[in-house]
């Protein structure tokens, strides 16, 4: 089942009545909305004068919505996560603290293989030339001691864009904040998942800055970022206004999680595509699966670009 993103922009009051979420505006004339809680997989809070019961977010948390904040910026900078995720949370913990470091290596090979192929096939789908990503890919070692992941980057974003000089940075120019708020929203759907599947997000298999509480999160989302890079890639080629990230941008980005994508040979919403690829990323630290289960980017992917 996919689930319901919801976004609030504009102030509310948000509480809890028989198992739905009730939605109350402090303008006069606008009536009372009730959505199910069960068909909630995120919930993203922007506007600095939403009020959210205690109940509400009791009921959210059982039923594992993520629940995002945003910052002044109205980048999503928090969410809200269950403090028990899965039944064999404990176990499932010990299994992935007690990972290897040759395991853990092998893992972010798959990962950055993964990613640079994925970019690789966004490339071609656009009709450009892919071969150098294609040769970084193959050149990809245990741990990536030679960062291929970097070099493919630089080349992939100096490329990308049919934007003179433009490079990734994440207080560089547009559309490098639609790029800002598509990872955040990412994040947030891989952090749900790895909770969901009993592991911890903080303790990474590359990523390990100690200021950094999602560092497996941000290992795992790494090849599933050209699929936010093609959803932004479109809309800057619609010519829409980028500078600032208005309703219908952020409209577009928030529907992340519900992008068809094909893992396994089949065709998924990013989100349960997620959950497959937690759910494998505990089997290899179980020791009963060798292999990583990561989305490919197909030109059937066409079927979601505008």
């Amino acid at each position: 089942m996919i689930k319901r993103t919801l976004f609030f922009g504009n102030p509310a009051y948000l509480s809890t009545r028989n198992e739905q979420l009730v939605v109350n505006f402090p303008e006069e004339g606008k009536a009372e909305k009730t959505i199910p809680i069960e068909d909630l997989g995120y919930i993203v809070l922007e506007d600095p004068q939403i009020t959210i019961t205690n109940g509400l977010l009791r009921k959210l948390v059982e039923n594992k919505t993520a629940v995002i904040t945003c910052n002044q910026q109205h980048l999503p900078c928090s969410m809200l996560q269950p403090l028990v995720g899965h039944t064999e949370q404990t176990e499932r913990m010990r299994y992935q603290l007690n990972a290897s470091i040759p395991l853990k290596k092998n893992l972010w090979q798959q990962t950055v293989m993964a990613k640079i192929e994925n970019q690789a096939n966004h490339f071609l789908i656009r009709g450009k030339n892919a071969l150098r990503l294609k040769r970084y890919a193959k050149e990809v070692k245990s741990g990536d001691l030679d960062n291929q992941e970097a070099l493919a980057a630089a080349f992939y974003f100096q490329n990308l864009f049919n934007i003179n000089g433009f490079s990734r940075n994440q207080k560089g120019v547009a559309p490098n904040n639609l790029l800002n708020y598509g990872y955040a929203i990412l994040r947030a759907v891989t952090a749900r998942a790895l909770v969901s599947s009993g592991l911890l997000p903080s303790f990474g298999i590359f990523h390990s800055n100690k200021y950094n509480a999602f560092c497996l999160a941000d290992d795992v989302m790494e090849p599933y970022r050209p699929f936010v890079d093609a959803l932004v890639f479109d809309i800057v080629e619609s010519g829409c206004q980028i500078e600032d990230l208005n309703q219908s941008i952020k409209a577009d980005l928030l529907m992340i999680p519900a992008i068809d994508v094909i893992i396994d040979g089949k065709q998924s919403p990013l989100m349960n595509a997620m959950s497959r690829t937690t759910a494998s990323l505990f089997e290899c630290f179980e020791g009963s699966r060798r292999k990583l289960l990561y989305p490919e980017f197909k030109s059937s992917l066409e079927t979601f670009i505008r």
